[in-house]
């Protein structure tokens, strides 16, 4: 393992006019975290339009796959972070930078409750995945547990989209508006 990179110190630029980057890992967890986020929802929302029988158990399956990788990613990423990821300044120190900061302590929090919501929410339901094996159900004959994991599983994802999709603006705004390099610093 490699020493942890600190940059608390070092200026917030590599070279005049060339932005501090993040270290090539935490820039691919980043983007494939965010499409592992899209899929996930879009994936989430589309399940029950798929027929009924193998078609929609292929789809809530490919859903759980998704889910399953997205929290190897998340774990992952975590662990980058506190060991080997370049950590940056924040690009403002202001209330833009303390605001930023728990956006993303929120965006981490907000996806381990949803995996975690979904986890539950497959083993209540007791589903059948690929049609090779079934998740046995957490308690048997409790609809009322199934349909409060359901729709928190469902409302948990809702915010974190609503939550990145703000965030994904934000760092536009940062681009075309302030004509900074906070987005740059995220771009492979």
């Amino acid at each position: 393992m490699r020493p942890r990179t600190t940059q608390t110190l070092e200026p917030a630029t590599a070279a005049v006019g060339t932005p501090a980057r993040y270290d090539g890992v935490s820039i691919l967890l980043h983007w494939i975290t965010a499409a592992l986020v899209v899929s996930l929802w879009t994936l989430g929302q589309c399940i029950d339009f798929f027929s009924k029988g193998a078609p929609r158990v292929d789809a809530r399956s490919t859903h759980f796959l998704l889910g399953a990788t997205l929290a190897i990613v998340l774990i992952t990423r975590m662990a980058w972070r506190a060991s080997a990821g370049r950590s940056l300044p924040l690009a403002d120190s202001g209330w833009m930078g303390v605001t930023a900061r728990a956006v993303h302590y929120g965006l981490y929090v907000l996806l381990a409750a949803t995996v975690v919501l979904g986890i539950f929410n497959a083993w209540q339901r007791g589903d059948v995945v690929f049609n090779l094996f079934t998740i046995p159900k957490l308690v048997p004959g409790d609809v009322a547990l199934k349909k409060t994991l359901e729709e928190l599983h469902g409302d948990f994802a809702d915010v974190v989209l609503i939550v990145a999709g703000l965030h994904a603006a934000a760092a536009l705004a940062h681009h075309y508006l302030l004509r900074n390099s906070v987005l740059r610093r995220m771009l492979p």
